[in-house]
């Protein structure tokens, strides 16, 4: 198995706006073109991390409306299951409205799914003519394990796997060392690198974007105009990332490359590589292979912490993938530097909570983006947080897979909570 080809395969893809609640829109596509008839009702059930992630991000080409429920409303008008996580860019003004009016008349309710473990997503429409249809994605945010009419199943994976999803995939990952994500890196051919270089135009044209808005890249170049910091290199990366997150969440029509299914952890193992080894003169495919890297390492910190975990995704895992990326550019395929600088990084941001989708994300981003390269310089000088220090391990991979058990195990309670307390805002 070629682990770079499958993991650009099947977490490294075009996504417009966030992703969870653009996979809401997606199962409810999927489940609308099976019905094949207007939609009386519809139920959804999510995972606790789906359902948080979207209560306070703004949907794509809904002039700043927020939420799941509106998401799969306007999944369930498209019904294009085949534009997968673009599919809101077919969202227009008549969608919109025919969506609120879904909404506005209580046609469809959204609950947390109180067994779900792990990335969850249930879709089941109630046709005007009675019939009735249900789709359900698990394990990944285009991964359909379910899909029948009228209780006839036309898919079914009890496995959490489709033909779109590797069946070894994550598995394999999982069993990887981070020699072997070095090496996977070093060996990316012509064709992955050029889409790597996609993913790289695609994230700096959100960041273009975002300068538009007056959000957290604004003020932090406001920081720098009125001298409170320098334009420096983590100064002017910072921008560049927290501009493309500002994009992102406040809801603007355009797509980025998403790392591992999100599309703010693309931004950071992107765009962070990226714009420091423009600034340190690197060449350019030696940005890309670590690029590649930067990918590799985002997924592998998934396969243990979960595909939305407790802690922020777009802060740590991406942020390992970066400063990852940035060693490498510096130091090539050394794992004992790369080690240093996973360890520096999980110490310093490794315990952020993730607590949903929102206009703050661009917050962590800018976060994850200077400890990304604060780490990286550290591993590059030789300097590095020991085993002898809380939770890091004697290798990366244990100090990942320490950080895995925290969030899965520890902090199994933390979503819910979080879902409580968005719940209860709403109520008030």
């Amino acid at each position: 198995m070629n682990l770079l080809k499958e993991v650009l395969k099947y977490q490294v893809y075009p996504a417009m706006g966030c992703t969870e609640p653009v996979s809401v829109a997606l199962c409810a596509a999927h489940a609308a073109k099976e019905l094949a008839e207007p939609v009386q009702k519809a139920v959804f059930r999510l995972d606790a991390g789906t359902y948080k992630n979207g209560m306070g991000v703004r949907i794509p080409n809904t002039d700043g409306e927020k939420g799941n429920l509106l998401a799969g409303a306007m999944g369930i008008l498209i019904a294009r299951p085949e534009l997968n996580m673009e599919i809101l860019s077919a969202a227009d003004k008549t969608i919109l409205q025919e969506a609120k009016k879904l909404v506005e008349k209580h046609a469809l309710c959204m609950s947390v799914a109180p067994k779900a473990h792990g990335f969850y997503i249930e879709a089941e429409l109630t046709g005007v003519n009675g019939h009735t249809a249900k789709c359900i994605i698990a394990g990944g945010h285009t991964s359909v394990i379910h899909l029948s009419k009228d209780g006839v199943i036309k898919e079914e994976n009890t496995a959490g796997q489709t033909t779109r999803r590797a069946p070894e995939f994550k598995k394999a990952l999982k069993q990887a060392s981070l020699q072997d994500l070095l090496d996977a890196a070093d060996n990316a051919d012509e064709e992955d690198l050029a889409y790597i270089k996609k993913g790289v135009d695609m994230n700096l044209k959100a960041a273009e974007l975002g300068q538009a808005l007056q959000k957290v890249g604004f003020y932090i170049k406001e920081l720098v105009r009125k001298k409170l910091l320098q334009m420096d290199l983590i100064s002017s990366t910072k921008i560049l990332t927290a501009c493309a997150a500002d994009a992102r969440m406040d809801g603007q029509a355009v797509p980025v490359m998403a790392s591992g299914e999100s599309g703010n952890q693309g931004v950071v193992t992107i765009l962070v590589p990226w714009k420091v080894g423009k600034e340190m003169d690197a060449d350019e495919k030696t940005i890309l292979k670590s690029i590649a890297l930067s990918h590799l390492l985002n997924g592998y910190v998934k396969v243990f912490t979960g595909e939305l975990a407790p802690i922020c995704g777009c802060a740590i895992a991406a942020g390992v993938g970066a400063t990852a990326a940035i060693v490498y550019q510096q130091r090539g395929n050394c794992a004992k530097a790369v080690t240093l600088a996973i360890n520096n990084i999980i110490s310093d941001i490794g315990g952020m909570l993730c607590d949903g989708a929102k206009s703050g994300c661009a917050l962590k981003v800018v976060s994850s983006t200077d400890a990304a390269i604060r780490a990286a310089y550290m591993a590059v000088h030789d300097y590095g947080i020991t085993e002898v220090e809380g939770f890091v391990g004697r290798t990366a991979e244990e100090t990942i897979q320490n950080l895995g058990n925290i969030s899965s195990v520890g902090m199994r309670r933390v979503d819910p909570m979080i879902v409580n307390i968005m719940q209860e805002k709403c109520n008030q």
